[in-house]
């Protein structure tokens, strides 16, 4: 059995990966995906694949999504990471009882060119943006409803200023959130939806150096520490992701989610630390060979699947059910 590990820029987290599945003599083994041009009957040779990089490639994502037909499980599933956004995971998630601050979606403010005003004519306009801060108040963090990496992220602290960053936003799809002015701030791993790691974490420091030196039960309370790591989990449990990261800003013993759809997280040694380094190589490395061994396939969780696997002469049936 074999376990595929597709990457990017990474040059700590995957070899230290490979090597610790490799080292196991669990009967998995681990290499570098090697892919060309893909026949769509094509067969997958790995039983897992570890995608770190197919948000930024189209390619890399439309072969996960192919290597999922030939019974591969693929961590994350492409399918839901795909249709995901933050918006609709704020959403979910204060419908589930976690803390969020006050979150406004809003239009795009330029679209492409053969894009007509009569194909918005269903767009209030103008935005009601009196009303849209009375609801998140000031401060306010302006940001992508489905970016990452702190890339255009900004801090207003006037209607004017808004409407002025708003203008600058170009084609991008932004989302306006309450400002948590919290006292302390964590960033967690949740791998296989049941191992979290908190780490405390500065968000104002520069890159690389925002985690804190400090150990989570000492800068969280045994009852603020336990809420996070169940919210952890409940967040990934909804979403299905085994592989991703939380932040929460806490204000007044209160853990707010600010960022949860994180699925191919920063796990370079360098900037995580050599501690949660580890425990991430650990984790995952064990989730990875689990998977290779006994875990279901990603097509096993989508309606096609009944239908790949009914008889020719019963798919109508199956497809009616």
């Amino acid at each position: 059995m074999k376990v595929g590990v597709l990457v990017g820029r990474e040059n700590t987290f995957p070899p230290a990966l490979i090597e610790r599945i490799n080292a196991s003599n669990s009967g998995v083994t681990a290499e570098y995906v090697k892919i060309g041009g893909i026949q769509m009957e094509g067969a997958c040779p790995y039983r897992v694949i570890v995608d770190r990089i197919s948000h930024e490639i189209p390619f890399y994502r439309a072969y996960l999504k192919n290597a999922a037909l030939s019974g591969a499980t693929i961590v994350n599933n492409p399918f839901w990471w795909s249709a995901d956004d933050k918006f609709f995971n704020y959403s979910l998630a204060v419908r589930l009882g976690v803390a969020i601050p006050r979150t406004v979606l809003l239009p795009q403010k330029n679209y492409q060119e053969r894009v007509s005003s009569a194909s918005l004519r269903n767009l209030e306009f103008p935005l009601d943006w009196q009303g849209i801060i009375d609801y998140v108040g000031l401060p306010a963090i302006l940001k992508p409803h489905d970016g990452g990496g702190w890339r255009d992220v900004y801090r207003v602290n006037s209607i004017e200023e808004l409407i002025q960053v708003y203008d600058r936003t170009g084609q991008l799809c932004m989302t306006l959130q309450e400002f948590v002015h919290f006292d302390r701030y964590v960033r967690c791993y949740c791998i296989g939806k049941k191992d979290v790691l908190i780490m405390p974490y500065d968000p104002t420091r520069p890159y690389p150096n925002q985690y804190v030196d400090m150990a989570p039960e000492d800068y969280l309370s045994p009852k603020l520490y336990d809420r996070v790591v169940a919210d952890c989990i409940l967040i990934c449990e909804a979403l299905g992701y085994d592989i991703n990261t939380v932040e929460f800003a806490i204000r007044d013993e209160v853990p707010y989610a600010i960022d949860f759809m994180n699925p191919a997280p920063d796990a370079d040694s360098f900037s995580v630390g050599q501690t949660n380094f580890e425990w991430m190589v650990d984790k995952v490395s064990n989730l990875l060979i689990r998977l290779a061994k006994e875990g279901q396939p990603t097509q096993s969780m989508h309606r096609w699947n009944n239908l790949m696997n009914a008889p020719v002469s019963s798919k109508a049936e199956a497809a009616a059910e």
